[in-house]
């Protein structure tokens, strides 16, 4: 388990174990809690007790443990080696729509957006000021201080550096050495940041600097914490001469573990959009075009001067299939 409690809210998060990450090992159900059989033995654990469950190499998993789970509120991502890679994920922790309803009102709205912006870059760059910057300032910022960052771990490894150099899709097919083990770097880094921001109930796609991608999101997170650890990993990396994308991933799988990366980038996250997890509360309302009301209510009479009674009243038949 890398994150501590508090970055899920269904039930009581006082009460659950916010990520547990299993490897190689096989996953079954008994009542209600799932059976974990590992080479040196079986563990039962109750399926209430987890937020994100972070399924690793090697592991099989049965549908009836899923059911569970599921039906637990418990997040499943499938991931590689301490969640460096992240492949997929299932249902969310969160037992309401509130974290990506806050994501949605803050990215919809300029003002609010750039207030979001600003809190990621004051996360990147502590001790600069950037309240009165705008959007545009912000960019120039970044890619001043990232070029300034890439040169002077250039000068304390001795590693040269001539530029970035990076093909979508491919880690390896462009660039140095060194712009190889950032491209493959980074790339563990989007997955542990994905199963984060899954993990949260936030969505993907709905970026703050980052837009248009169905990982916008994942890019902005990312972005705060490539400057203490994918930069100066790639430079150390290349220094010593490891230059294959596995030296890459196993240097950072350990760095999420050192620095409890999993857990910074869950409580980040959150805070970034106002902590909108804090009332455990979770309710399905109606919206009436104005705000929400409650569900499970007949608006039939409120709605009277609407509807035309003799439709009510009649009997109704499925329209005739027109197609030829």
């Amino acid at each position: 388990m890398w994150w501590a409690t508090g970055v899920t809210d269904l039930a009581r998060v006082q009460s659950r174990v916010s990520t547990l990450y299993l490897d190689k090992c096989s996953i079954d159900r008994t009542r209600n809690s799932i059976t974990v059989d590992t080479a040196r033995g079986t563990l039962r654990i109750p399926a209430a007790l987890i937020g994100t469950l972070l399924l690793g190499p090697g592991v099989t998993v049965t549908h009836g443990a899923m059911v569970l789970l599921a039906n637990s509120g418990t997040a499943v991502c499938w991931v590689g080696q301490n969640a460096v890679r992240f492949y997929a994920g299932g249902t969310s922790t969160s037992a309401t729509a509130r974290v990506a309803l806050r994501q949605a009102w803050l990215v919809s709205r300029p003002r609010e957006r750039l207030a979001v912006a600003r809190a990621m870059y004051a996360l990147r760059f502590p001790g600069e000021n950037v309240d009165e910057l705008t959007m545009q300032q912000l960019l120039g910022r970044e890619g001043s201080r990232v070029r300034a960052l890439y040169a002077q771990h250039s000068r304390r490894t001795g590693v040269p550096w001539t530029g970035r150099a990076y093909i979508a899709g491919n880690a390896m097919a462009a660039g140095d050495d060194v712009n190889r083990l950032l491209s493959a770097a980074n790339t563990a880094l989007y997955g542990a940041s994905h199963a984060a921001v899954l993990g949260v109930g936030a969505v993907p796609s709905l970026g703050f600097v980052h837009s248009g991608a169905a990982n916008s999101f994942v890019l902005d997170i990312a972005d705060i914490y490539k400057h203490e650890t994918t930069i100066p990993l790639a430079f150390d990396l290349a220094s010593a001469g490891q230059l294959s994308e596995r030296a890459a991933r196993l240097a950072f799988r350990d760095l999420v573990v050192e620095l409890r990366l999993m857990e910074r980038i869950a409580n980040d996250v959150l805070a970034l959009l106002g902590n909108p997890t804090r009332d455990d509360s979770a309710s399905v309302g109606l919206w009436d075009g104005r705000d929400v009301v409650a569900a499970g209510v007949n608006y039939a009479e409120d709605m009277g001067s609407v509807v035309d009674p003799d439709f009510a009243a009649a009997p109704h038949s499925a329209p005739a299939d027109t197609e030829q």
